[in-house]
């Protein structure tokens, strides 16, 4: 084991909570994913490491099924069945299978299945994945699934751009966490399923370099070109192999701290979504303001406008726009200072559709999804407290982010000061 893999890094939590990247959404993610290349090629820069994208082997990409299709069209569709839905169907029925028949199997992983039952059983996913019928599926034709799926996919579960980069990282005696953010959430399942696996190594023989190395070949895919290779070659893809596996090992370890978002990352976030607001508030203002004044220099009519004297009546309308948008901020600024820390939460999907709470330095967003579970409980509403009822969440939505699911142990009156314009949101 590398002596990376063996250096336990926490995250060190803020007073406004630890965000991970599935807390965000996706606009959010999006800005933030930018930032991240930035800070990424900046410190690359700074240990004089050349970065050198790596090229993506073109793959061709199926119309139907399931294997060989990119991840957004299978969420796409299964989107229509199963809406909200972050990890395609197909996917978690194979992890569901090994974690519920494989974590103990010795080999799991690594033990290889009929080579024939296997196209047989790809061959029915992609026919009709909606009937299969998944309990003939054993332990290891999921395994096989599993490593055939990932393989297949048109793009990489796991970022392929950045491992030669990654390799000459690993010659350094800097430790290095790679700062890109997955684009989709399923990188992170199967990162906690095979951390899993690891966690039973004593029963099925799967250390963490003997998970990694099994599962680098499916994740990564190498550049062959043609039968003969030379033996510098040969070596080169040697080392490619061994620094995948080596990937794999540190982001099965510190995975919690792979997708963990930097307070420094979401705060250029929040600084580059601010002044996109104001933008489009200047604009709007502008463009209300250009319609008032068309309208006024618009001749007016023969008859009746000499007698009244009065302005056309959209010019009227249009300027009490202007005046009404002025005055809610305004309003809006004396409301802030007058009630610091009051807030009200809206939670649509519950009795107690809003509540307002007046915000201190030990109120907690657990402490807010409590008091709506403890009011749907005094009103007669047990479903909330039900085990199979949904897990309740604050969201900051608005101002100058776009949605944020917070932290339970996020201080709310320090994410207010961060974003005082945003509205609260209870829901699963």
């Amino acid at each position: 084991m590398s002596v990376c893999a063996r250096v336990q890094f926490l995250p060190v939590a803020p007073s406004h909570g630890l965000t991970w990247a599935d807390d965000l959404s996706l606009c959010d993610l999006a800005r933030l994913s930018f930032f991240a290349h930035i800070e990424l090629s900046t410190f690359l820069l700074a240990l004089g490491i050349q970065t050198k994208h790596t090229r993506l082997l073109c793959r061709r990409t199926q119309v139907g099924g399931v294997f060989g299709v990119p991840l957004n069209s299978l969420l796409e569709n299964d989107s229509k069945k199963f809406p909200g839905v972050k990890v395609p169907v197909i996917f978690q029925k194979l992890l569901c299978i090994l974690e519920q028949t494989g974590l103990h199997t010795e080999g799991i992983l690594r033990v290889p299945g009929s080579a024939a039952r296997l196209k047989y059983l790809r061959r029915e996913l992609d026919r009709c994945v909606g009937g299969f019928d998944w309990s003939a599926v054993q332990q290891v034709d999921a395994a096989g699934l599993l490593k055939l799926f990932i393989r297949e996919l048109p793009i990489p579960l796991l970022t392929h751009t950045h491992l030669s980069t990654y390799r000459s990282v690993l010659g350094t005696r800097t430790y290095f966490s790679n700062l890109t953010l997955p684009d989709s959430i399923s990188d992170d399942a199967l990162l906690v399923f095979l951390r899993k696996v690891v966690s039973h190594q004593d029963q099925n023989r799967m250390s963490l370099w003997n998970v990694s190395i099994v599962m680098a070949p499916n994740l990564f895919t190498w550049r062959h070109r043609g039968n003969k290779r030379s033996v510098t070659r040969q070596r080169e893809e040697m080392e490619e192999a061994v620094g995948g596996a080596h990937l794999i090992q540190l982001m099965i370890t510190h995975q919690d701290l792979l997708w963990t978002v930097p307070t420094f990352l979401l705060s250029q976030v929040r600084q580059l979504n601010q002044v996109s607001n104001q933008k489009q508030f200047s604009l709007k203002t502008k463009k209300l303001l250009r319609r008032k004044d068309k309208n006024q220099v618009r001749p007016r009519p023969e008859t009746g406008t000499q007698e009244t004297g009065h302005e056309p009546e959209s010019s009227y309308c249009l300027s009490s726009d202007v005046i009404n948008m002025t005055s809610h901020l305004c309003v809006h600024v004396q409301i802030t200072e007058l009630c610091e820390g009051l807030i009200r939460v809206h939670a649509p999907l519950h009795p107690k559709v809003s509540m307002a709470i007046q915000l201190d330095g030990q109120m907690r967003a657990k402490d807010v999804t409590s008091r709506f579970e403890c009011e749907n409980s005094l009103n007669g509403v047990s479903a909330c407290l039900s085990p199979i009822s949904p897990v309740l969440h604050l969201y900051e939505v608005g101002g100058n982010i776009c949605e944020r699911r917070l932290h339970p142990d996020c201080v709310l009156l320090d994410t207010y000061r961060v974003n005082p314009r945003c509205d609260w949101l209870v829901k699963p």
